[in-house]
Order: structure tokens, then C-alpha cells, then sequence
């Protein structure tokens, strides 16, 4: 397990808009424009082999902002495809904030972090005591239908809180401020909460109307 002190203080941005990445989850990548190849081969000379995940939001003059809030994810698994794309997988290590970008010669853009307000990423699978699965479940049947969507009744029953709650909000449909939302949600319960509210209003159309049946 990577320890506080293990976390450097400048590293390469990947900012990808809708992809979510949270602590002790894995996020499969494609990656093939140059300079993300160039940031790869470069991640991958370095003893953490981190990227740092963020999602861009648009600025001033068509410029892209870079949210505060991002998650850092070890290249746990890559292979190389005829062509020279990149198949990875990233194992999600801990949330960051952005300090500054930093200047330099890459052609990926990079930024120092501070980790401080997320210690806790790097404990233990987190717990949430007031998860009542029944209810939760049968409102995802409902999102389910209405989204046209099929799964795994069976695993989702089985797997553990944060697996179940971080695995939706990585997976299901939202738009990047309701992901950006679900990043930053503090604990496993706050997130099982905001996933909750966007199943919700997603069910209502957008609206404030009452709740589909």
C-alpha cells in the first residue's frame, strides 16, 4: 500500500472529461494521442507511475480550466497494440488539490498537488452504517429501466459498500460537474448520498416533479 510519503509533489495531467477515478477503484484508458503516449512512456520511468486524473471545464477565450479536485492512479496494468496505442488500467490511489500548473518542455501539461485533505484515501475500504442496500437497489432497478440498462443483479447484491457505491458513480451516465460531485463527496456516505439525489432527479426527468413510480 503507497504511503503519504510516497506521493510526489509535481506529476502529470491527464484531463479527461466524464472519467471518474476514486481511491481503490481501476479505470481502463485508451491512449493514443502523442502527447498522452509521451506522458505514459514518461509515468512509466518513474518508481510511483502515477497520473493524475482531472476533469477540464471550459474557461476564458475557448481555454481549458482544470477542476481543483482530481484523483492520482497507478499504471497497474498496460500493453501496446500494433498501431502503437496504449491499453492501460489505472488503480486509483488518492485525491489531490491542485496548487499550481507548473511550467516546462512536456507536451502534457502537469501540476504540483497538495494531498493533505485526503489522508483517508489511503486507509481501508470505507464503510457507510446507514447503507440500507434494499432501498438503494430498488431504486437502481428503476434507474436501470428507465436508462434502458441491464446488469449483474447478483454481484451487485454481493459486493461491499464502497465497491457497489464508487463502482456506479464511475460507471453510470452523469454529466462532469455531477461526476465532479461525486469525486469530491468526503466520505462513502455523502457520495451514496449525492448518487442517490442524481438517480433521483434523473427519474424526474430534471425536473422537481414528483418522483416517477
Amino acid at each position: 500500500m503507497m504511503q503519504a510519503a510516497d506521493l510526489p509533489d509535481v506529476l502529470p495531467v491527464f484531463p479527461l472529461p466524464g472519467a471518474l477515478l476514486l481511491p481503490r477503484t481501476r479505470l481502463p484508458l485508451h491512449i493514443f494521442e502523442p502527447r498522452y503516449l509521451q506522458m505514459l512512456e514518461d509515468a512509466l520511468k518513474t518508481p510511483h507511475r502515477l497520473i493524475a486524473m482531472v476533469q477540464p471545464m471550459p474557461g476564458p477565450e475557448d481555454s481549458e480550466v482544470l477542476h481543483q479536485i482530481g484523483c492520482a492512479g497507478r499504471i497497474t496494468q498496460f500493453s501496446e497494440t500494433e498501431d502503437g496505442r496504449y491499453l492501460i488500467t489505472l488503480s486509483g490511489i488518492s485525491r489531490f488539490r491542485i496548487v499550481e500548473e507548473t511550467n516546462g518542455f512536456t507536451p502534457y501539461r502537469r501540476c504540483r498537488l497538495n494531498w493533505d485533505s485526503f489522508a483517508r484515501d489511503l486507509g481501508r475500504s470505507e464503510a457507510d452504517h446507514d447503507f440500507e442496500r434494499g432501498d438503494f437497489l430498488n431504486l437502481l432497478d428503476r434507474f436501470f429501466s428507465a436508462q434502458n440498462l441491464s446488469t449483474d443483479w447478483e454481484a451487485l447484491k454481493d459486493a461491499e459498500d464502497e465497491m457497489l457505491i464508487n463502482s456506479l458513480s464511475m460507471l453510470l451516465e452523469f454529466d462532469c460537474e455531477e461526476k465532479q460531485a461525486l469525486l469530491e463527496a468526503p466520505s462513502l456516505e455523502t457520495r451514496r448520498e449525492t448518487l442517490v439525489t442524481l438517480m433521483e432527479f434523473a427519474l424526474r426527468g430534471g425536473s422537481n416533479e414528483e418522483i416517477l413510480q
